[in-house]
């Protein structure tokens, strides 16, 4: 396969053809490179859309308001409510990061042979068993069809023939 430095940009113009000779002394070879694509961007602000971008986790999203809540009534200290707070969300975070430093690895490598068995299986056991399904039908659906056209349809049409002399009349008496 031919590298892209050995590209090069020509100009074609079908409509003036004589003013093509006398631009080929000034012709330039250009060359195209593939500009690199530009680093990945690592900052706290857009870290959750880049990891999320489907929105899978958007029901985990709990704050300190959607768990604890204190009545107009009953009021603790504002120091207090505001500690606690940050207690939360800190205690949430800290866990969070904790949990996943010691369990993300594994669970994503046993993720990962999970789906892998399963396109495994399918690809090798599913797809091939459903194929040969689909190559048999014809020959069972034939069959099936003899089987009830011989022993279930006589059955059928006789009992329709006797439940067709059959007169119900409703009276008021």
């Amino acid at each position: 396969m031919m590298s892209d430095e050995y590209l090069v940009e020509c100009n074609i113009n079908d409509d003036d053809e004589e003013e093509e000779d006398d631009k080929e002394e000034d012709y330039v070879v250009k060359k195209i490179y593939q500009s690199p694509p530009p680093p990945p961007q690592f900052s706290s602000s857009t870290s959750v859309d880049i990891r999320d971008p489907c929105g899978v986790n958007k029901h985990l999203k709990v704050e300190f308001s959607d768990v604890l809540a204190e009545p107009a009534s009953t009021r603790s200290y504002d120091r207090v409510w505001v500690y606690s707070g940050i207690g939360f969300e800190s205690a949430r975070l800290w866990s969070y990061r904790c949990l996943s430093a010691i369990c993300a690895v594994p669970l994503s490598c046993l993720c990962g042979c999970l789906f892998a068995l399963l396109a495994c299986m399918h690809i090798w056991c599913v797809m091939p068993c459903i194929q040969v399904c689909h190559s048999c039908l014809p020959c069972v659906r034939s069959l099936w069809m003899s089987l009830v056209n011989i022993f279930i349809a006589p059955l059928c049409t006789s009992a329709a023939r006797c439940c067709s002399g059959v007169y119900v009349l409703f009276s008021k008496e």
